[in-house]
């Protein structure tokens, strides 16, 4: 059963700004911040609500309150008779059409009394393993930060420009058996990465996550990958798989960057066409925005779903994280 099958009933929308705090500070090469502000969409129609959750991120201008001015604006259309599909062309990509998209298909499973995968086609998820973010600081910081996640078998490890291979090679030295993804979030130049990239390579470093700042990542197609490259900021949707070719080995795929999980499908599909690897990657929130993202595991060579670990308190109903497992969502949660 498709969407379009309930257009003929009322679709009622309400969004909210939440604010939950982080354990600690969650660090990058961009700042720090000590809460995670989110916007969730709530659809009724004919007595089911389905639910989303997006993140707004600056770095893409996106704010909260703009965010849910946004959303707030599509209650007409919904009423209307907007469904997911007419979503994709309705709105741009990005965190208001993630809420939106994801509350749709959460309501189209309520309705129907079936999964979301099945209304979509995907295989069921099972239990997988989601990195565990470490969070930028000093190498002394970064080592105490790591020494207690030494038994997570993926750790990812924020990097941020001078100091990095410090940074990484007390990392390794505190985890000497965990698999270990690093994440520049645009912070370095082409000679650091020159640089870097070897000694990244021999401390067993699977991936290098968007060195280069988006609108400066060219140099990366004609410098050696002795580890993998992967693209975040330089990969939004499908559209972008052309501008990174020849530049990145896989794609950090994120909904709140795709808006929403019906696009993120079809991004996977093209990017495992190209012959790109497959990330799944998260902001920090809750974990009704994990669960959508969990279909895409099955695709996946890396799960970075960690967002509700780094948080002080998730919501009712989240996900069940067994150390670095993370369980399939409950139909209370999402889908």
């Amino acid at each position: 059963m498709t969407s379009s099958q309930f257009t003929n009933l009322a679709t009622n929308l309400a969004a909210r700004i939440e604010r939950r705090p982080i354990t600690g500070a969650f660090i990058i090469s961009r700042g720090a911040k000590t809460e995670a502000v989110t916007v969730v969409a709530e659809l009724r129609r004919g007595g089911h609500t389905g639910r989303g959750e997006c993140v707004p991120y600056p770095r893409y201008g996106e704010t909260p309150e703009a965010t849910l001015a946004t959303l707030q604006a599509m209650q007409e259309p919904l009423r209307r008779g907007l469904d997911r599909l007419g979503l994709q062309t309705s709105m741009p990509a990005g965190a208001a059409r993630n809420a939106l998209d994801c509350a749709l298909i959460d309501l189209e499973a309520k309705t129907a009394g079936r999964r979301a995968w099945d209304l979509l086609g995907r295989p069921a998820p099972q239990a997988c393993t989601t990195a565990y973010t470490i969070s930028l600081g000093t190498p002394e910081a970064m080592a105490e930060a790591t020494a207690k996640a030494a038994r997570r078998p993926l750790l990812k490890i924020k990097l941020g420009g001078d100091g990095d291979g410090m940074r990484i090679a007390a990392v390794r030295k505190a985890a000497p058996n965990s698999e270990l993804i690093v994440d520049a979030n645009e912070a370095w130049t082409p000679e650091i990465y020159t640089a870097l990239a070897p000694q990244l390579a021999a401390l067993g470093v699977e991936l290098i996550e968007q060195p280069l700042p988006a609108g400066a990542d060219a140099p990366l197609a004609g410098l050696a990958r002795p580890v993998p490259v992967c693209a975040d900021e330089s990969c939004h949707d499908t559209a972008s798989l052309a501008h990174i070719a020849g530049k990145y080995d896989a794609v950090n795929i994120k909904l709140d960057k795709t808006g929403g999980l019906t696009e993120a499908l079809r991004l996977t599909a093209a990017a495992k066409a190209a012959g790109l690897g497959i990330m799944v990657g998260c902001m920090v929130a809750t974990s009704l925005a994990m669960a959508p993202a969990l279909l895409l595991a099955a695709d996946a060579r890396w799960v970075d779903l960690d967002g509700p670990l780094l948080l002080a308190r998730d919501r009712e109903h989240g996900l069940a994280y067994r150390g670095s497992s993370v369980q399939p969502a409950a139909p209370e949660l999402w889908g």
